[in-house]
């Protein structure tokens, strides 16, 4: 099997994506934090005074509020209040006591938090106590000078954008479910008396899940400018038209590829795809579904609700749909 989902030898990359896509969310401050660094861009072995860093983190929570009031799933925060009152007045002086004060009491101790503890590799020591600040290690320099740096910020965003949305529809999490609008390539909820909400990049919700890498053949990938990926359907769009395939453009059914495989030369098209691929399909969606995204909930809702369900879902599919074409099976 590829090591597209599972890594033998995670990178630092590897680390930060498991932070952002897997840890446990009660509030947004988590992605104010991670989008202030990757902002700031601190070099290793130096110390961000929080300080400097408070204004750059509650701008980033101020405007998320803008769009978002439920940045929590507490009913109260005086931190959040703080940045509400700035979004009025524009007080920064304000905006960064009250930050200093309230805004770093939990995120610190919990940003390398996924599961049950830590994770192994670390971005920041914490010198709150005898500094003012945050030790940056050489970790947290080595993801920015990667190829995948540029795509980080853009997959904290569509991760923060997907969790305040569950949080502002304010249903139960199993009732939330994310479409896909393929003029735009976005993803889409349904609010009160069925209106649309944009709610994110489908590219930048995709990416993080596939470490950076194309679906099919896992050449690196970009989402920042200049774009390489383009979202593909896994079994092809193109099947929607015969009127049995009408789940074709759901999450579930959604990759993205290098432009190569999709379409260049020997690309995929309308081809289906082999029966390897399709064992990779059902691993990436266990992968979404082992993670606390709200993409959780879609996927279990679109293809089934144990394992054993949602494979025999996908394998299903994928008879009827071969049963549709002539030939062979496309290959990367």
């Amino acid at each position: 099997m590829s090591n597209l989902f599972l890594s033998t030898s995670a990178k630092p990359e590897d680390y930060w994506r498991s932070i952002i896509l897997y840890g446990r969310n009660v509030a947004s401050y988590k992605f104010g934090l991670a989008s202030a660094l990757l902002e700031i861009r601190p070099r290793a072995g130096s110390l961000l005074k929080l300080e400097d860093m408070a204004p750059v983190y509650a701008k980033q929570i101020s405007r998320h509020l803008k769009n978002s009031p439920k940045q929590v799933t507490s009913n109260s925060s005086p931190f959040l209040e703080a940045c509400k009152a700035f979004n009025d007045d524009g007080d920064e002086h304000k905006l960064v006591s009250s930050t200093l004060k309230n805004g770093f009491k939990y995120v610190i101790d919990a940003f390398h938090v996924v599961g049950s503890g830590p994770v192994d590799l670390t971005f920041f020591i914490d010198e709150r106590s005898s500094n003012a600040g945050l030790r940056i290690t050489d970790e947290f320099s080595q993801i920015l000078e990667t190829f995948q740096g540029r795509n980080l910020i853009h997959e904290v965003e569509a991760r923060w954008n997907l969790v305040e949305t569950a949080w502002e529809l304010g249903l139960a999490t199993n009732m939330l479910t994310i479409h896909h609008d393929q003029n735009n390539n976005t993803l889409i909820a349904y609010t009160g008396a069925n209106r649309r909400k944009s709610v994110t990049s489908s590219r930048s919700a995709l990416n993080g899940y596939q470490r950076g890498k194309c679906f099919y053949c896992e050449s690196s990938i970009s989402i920042d400018e200049p774009v390489t990926a383009d979202v593909d359907h896994f079994f092809p769009h193109s099947l929607k038209t015969s009127g049995r395939f009408e789940s074709v453009d759901q999450i579930w059914n959604l990759v993205l590829s290098c432009r190569d495989c999709n379409r260049g030369a020997g690309g995929k098209f309308d081809n289906i795809p082999s029966d390897e691929l399709v064992e990779k399909i059902i691993l990436r969606n266990e992968y979404y579904i082992g993670s606390h995204h709200p993409l959780r909930e879609t996927l279990i809702v679109q293809t089934g609700g144990t394992s054993s369900d949602r494979r025999n879902f996908i394998s299903s599919f994928f008879k009827r749909a071969k049963s549709t074409k002539v030939g062979e099976l496309w290959r990367p």
